[in-house]
């Protein structure tokens, strides 16, 4: 018999969905750029495995790493100190950590729905229960203080937010961070932070909650978008001191250290030229015009602000899970929105992280399916 934990989740909807494609199938489903890592990046790693840096290093990272990060939330008015910092094994290590720190048994966490497949499931396996605030499309999916507000309970014990989100593409306002913190306060909870693609944004500012309070946040983030590194697993958390030392325990047994390769990649990231981010983002740009022309008249679909992703509504009765197999059988991989929550369902998630050329195609194989 299996421990009980395992039984309250599944396997990714996202990955399920890349699993039926048939071969020749244009992939709009899976989250990661289709960049290649820039190559001042790639020499820092090469360089830092012939110096030798291939054993462990100090559990919260190299220092020079923690203060590259620190330095780089400055542009957010994030004052961080370096026992804030924990570099971890991806963003999805953060996030695990920061549950698994934070909640008890019966804790409720809110989450965004749709939002982004891992949160559930780790709460779950913290114990805790994951309660979903709806994010609706007549307020461009952004999650709204009074929804949350709705959803506070004695037993609420932290907030998630993704901004910008994944499956939608929202980016909260400042001031609907700064009403966010202020229900922290009130309400004595934490806000999980999810910042992985903050640099991914075209119509709008990043905002970090750290920014008002960093006693109530924990910011999640990661090299893996920015500077399309995902395969690299770097990450790291900014927290309160004692939410840090707490997740170090965990941390120190379930990891060791994040990898020391990726450490030195990461760094050389964080420190030098960031062209390319601003090339990436550009095409991101036209590409995300390209395929809201490309949908417009056959769904309803929200601008995105930031990341890859558009979230469609297509006028069909189709359910989304239905719509995706339909998708997938003639060429083109997407997912479908009831893997991101309830109130996904009925929507698309499609990724643009993939060429011109390929969303021209697959949008055209889609409007075929449609007709």
């Amino acid at each position: 018999m299996v421990a009980y934990r395992t039984s309250y989740i599944s396997l990714s909807g996202i990955r399920e969905a890349v699993s039926h494609a048939k071969p020749g199938a244009i992939y709009l489903g899976l989250g990661q750029p289709d960049f290649d890592t820039p190559d001042h990046i790639k020499e820092a790693a090469k360089s830092a495995i012939d110096e030798g840096y291939t054993g462990y290093t100090p559990n919260m990272g190299f220092i020079e790493l923690i203060d590259a990060i620190i330095t780089y939330y400055r542009r957010y008015d994030v004052d961080a100190r370096k026992e804030n910092v924990l570099c971890t094994s991806g963003a999805s290590e953060g996030l695990h950590l920061s549950f698994e720190a934070l909640v008890n048994p019966g804790d409720e966490v809110i989450v965004p729905d749709p939002g982004f497949v891992s949160y559930r499931p780790l709460v779950h396996v913290a114990g805790g229960m994951p309660v979903g605030a709806q994010v609706l499309q007549d307020d461009d999916f952004r999650l709204t203080p009074d929804t949350v507000a709705e959803l506070i309970t004695t037993k609420t014990r932290a907030l998630v937010i993704n901004s910008p989100a994944n499956p939608t593409g929202a980016v909260q306002r400042f001031d609907d961070m700064k009403a966010f913190v202020e229900l922290a306060n009130d309400y004595d909870f934490y806000i999980i932070s999810d910042e992985v693609y903050d640099r991914i944004i075209y119509d709008a500012e990043h905002v970090s909650p750290a920014c008002i309070d960093p006693e109530r946040v924990i910011v999640v983030n990661a090299v893996s978008k920015t500077y399309a590194m995902a395969g690299w697993r770097l990450g790291y958390t900014i927290a309160p001191v004692d939410i840090t030392e707490e997740m170090l325990k965990m941390h120190q047994y379930i990891q060791a250290c994040a990898p020391s390769v990726s450490q030195k990649a990461a760094y050389a990231a964080l420190t030098g030229p960031s062209d390319s981010i601003d090339v990436m983002v550009h095409e991101f740009r036209n590409r995300r015009d390209l395929i809201l022309k490309q949908l417009d008249g056959i769904a309803d679909c929200v601008i995105p602000q930031g990341a890859f992703y558009v979230f469609p509504r297509f006028h069909i009765r189709d359910t989304s899970l239905d719509l995706a197999a339909r998708f997938a059988q003639a060429g083109v991989i997407v997912v479908p929105g009831s893997t991101f929550g309830e109130y996904g369902e009925g929507y698309i998630r499609i990724s643009y992280a993939a060429s011109q050329e390929n969303i021209c195609r697959a949008l055209s194989i889609i409007q075929e399916q449609l007709s």
